[in-house]
């Protein structure tokens, strides 16, 4: 089970962008995810006529490892971990550790 899942808003923990958060739009494998604002570079594209797309230096997120983030708890408006709790029907559901409510995802 992911513990940081599409959809998060999360809290970058290290790095170039440390502090910033945002929203996790993709998860590329299993360990990195993409993060809306974060560790954004300029790349090159060459234009292409057949898909009608035009070259230039365009801005692109790129994906960050997941041990670098930690999911954004509104309640105290801090970075938290994620626990996993079993539920009395047999589900699992992802919570805060330092609060133990559940997450909305």
């Amino acid at each position: 089970m992911n513990k940081i899942r599409k959809g998060d808003q999360v809290i970058v923990l290290t790095g170039r962008d440390k502090g910033k958060r945002g929203t996790v739009t993709q998860r590329v494998d299993t360990e990195r995810l993409v993060v809306e604002g974060v560790n954004v570079v300029k790349k090159h594209v060459k234009p292409n006529p057949m898909k009608g797309t035009t070259g230039g230096v365009v801005e692109k997120s790129m994906s960050i490892h997941q041990s670098n983030v930690a999911i954004y708890n509104p309640a105290t408006a801090k970075a938290d971990r994620v626990g996993i709790k079993l539920l009395a029907d047999g589900k699992k559901a992802r919570v805060f550790k330092s609060s133990g409510e559940e997450i909305k995802a």
